[in-house]
């Protein structure tokens, strides 16, 4: 097993550690809000991964090679790194406002600035950048399509719902800070 295969295991490890205990430790609290999230955190955890397991199996069994070169699997890893630990850092950024169900606490704010200047949702931006970074690694289209659509529509609409929840609770400071950014990709979408 090479070195890069053996970053590739840790890394899959890391991320499946670093999400359980996100979803064990940052819930919301008995006296916050969380009325709002419509099961978006269980669709997430049948998404992501049942999206890692059906690329991974792909893979195996499928030939629908991406390139025939090795920077390919770089830059899928590469990918899957930057996604955990830019993840991990905006998660900590956000401190006690980030809960893994849609949730409004109390004192709640809206965070505008840091990569939050740009984009509305990059803790999710970079999870998905790390599913885009496994399809990759992988180094099979059909693994890339599973590895990143399942994650990017379960995303979708966790974003439409958590949206309404902060419409709800900011209105038009909520709306105007919409119209200034973008959801996953900046100045794109």
């Amino acid at each position: 097993m090479n070195t890069l295969s053996i970053l590739f295991y840790i890394s899959m490890v890391a991320w499946f550690l670093t999400e359980f205990l996100y979803k064990n430790i940052l819930k919301s609290g008995k006296e916050d809000q969380k009325n709002k999230d419509k099961s978006t955190l269980n669709i997430l955890w049948l998404a992501i991964p049942f999206s890692i397991m059906s690329s991974i199996f792909i893979s195996y069994n499928t030939h629908f090679t991406i390139v025939d070169e090795t920077w390919i699997f770089y830059l899928g890893e590469l990918l899957i790194v930057i996604g955990i630990l830019f993840r991990y850092m905006i998660i900590r950024s956000l401190g006690k406002y980030f809960t893994v169900d849609v949730t409004i606490r109390q004192d709640h704010k809206i965070k505008k600035e840091g990569f939050y200047k740009y984009l509305r949702h990059p803790s999710y931006a970079f999870s998905l950048l790390t599913s885009l970074g496994l399809g990759l690694y992988l180094n099979n289209w059909l693994s890339l399509i599973f590895a990143f659509v399942p994650p990017f529509l379960a995303f979708a609409y966790r974003i439409k719902i958590e949206e309404q929840a902060l419409v709800e609770r900011f209105g038009d400071e909520y709306l105007e800070y919409r119209k200034s950014t973008k959801k996953l990709i900046p100045f794109i979408y």
